[in-house]
């Protein structure tokens, strides 16, 4: 999973490909299993995503000091490397399996 994670994030337009297919993927798995709307899955699945979003940003990510090379110019705490592209898609996998359960709950919370 992590190879595949690193290959599919090696450029822009794979890891869009794969965020999309993936997200398109857990909202229709939601609608025809739990009867929502598609607009009310997207709306749901785009919340979860945001908020796992920032929950994941800060795994694995170095400071520029903590690396030895600062860039002239820069903040030294910026980050070296942060990978945005597998944290997109770490997220977006999680966020998936997150709406399942969500969707999964609303029934029996009564909403």
């Amino acid at each position: 999973m992590i190879r595949t994670v690193k290959f599919l994030s090696t450029s822009f337009w794979s890891t869009l490909a794969a965020v999309v297919a993936i997200s398109a993927l857990a909202i229709a798995a939601v609608v025809a299993a739990f009867g929502l709307r598609i607009s009310g899955g997207t709306a749901l699945y785009f919340i979860i995503w945001w908020t796992l979003l920032f929950a994941v940003l800060p795994f694995g990510v170095r400071s520029q000091v903590e690396a030895g090379e600062v860039i002239k110019g820069s903040e030294p705490g910026a980050p070296a490397a942060p990978a945005l592209r597998e944290k997109a898609l770490w997220t977006t996998l999680v966020a998936s399996v997150v709406l399942v359960f969500v969707a999964g709950a609303l029934p029996l919370s009564g909403l």
